[in-house]
């Protein structure tokens, strides 16, 4: 049986949770992917000039730099450190991810519904 054979057939409810679920997995893939990335957009956020020294620290003190200035300054400074931008990166990676895959996963039901009804 097709998927689209399948899909024709399951009620609405089946339908909403396909489509919720598909975002929740492209929710925790986009999550992933952007605390791995964390590092990279931390010491791109220090060369663009953002932090204390923008621009002029390189490596892990860029990444290091740049990630602290996401999280509100260091922890001495009261802001959330390293740990707060690793977050932050985190936290827009898995929204962003969400978004994408509740659009994607909208449209192909869509898509889906129209080939059934023809």
């Amino acid at each position: 049986m097709k998927f689209a054979n399948w899909y024709a057939i399951q009620p609405s409810l089946i339908k909403g949770l396909a489509i919720c679920t598909l975002g929740l997995i492209t929710m925790d893939v986009g999550a992933s992917c952007a605390a791995a990335a964390a590092p990279i957009v931390g010491a791109l956020l220090s060369a663009a000039g953002f932090g204390v020294a923008g621009g002029t620290l390189h490596g892990a003190a860029a990444s290091s730099a740049g990630l602290a200035w996401l999280g509100g300054g260091s922890l001495a400074a009261g802001g959330a450190g390293m740990a707060g931008g690793t977050a932050m990166v985190t936290q827009i990676g898995g929204a962003s991810g969400a978004v994408l895959g509740l659009g994607v996963g909208a449209a192909v039901g869509d898509r889906l519904n129209k080939n059934s009804d023809a």
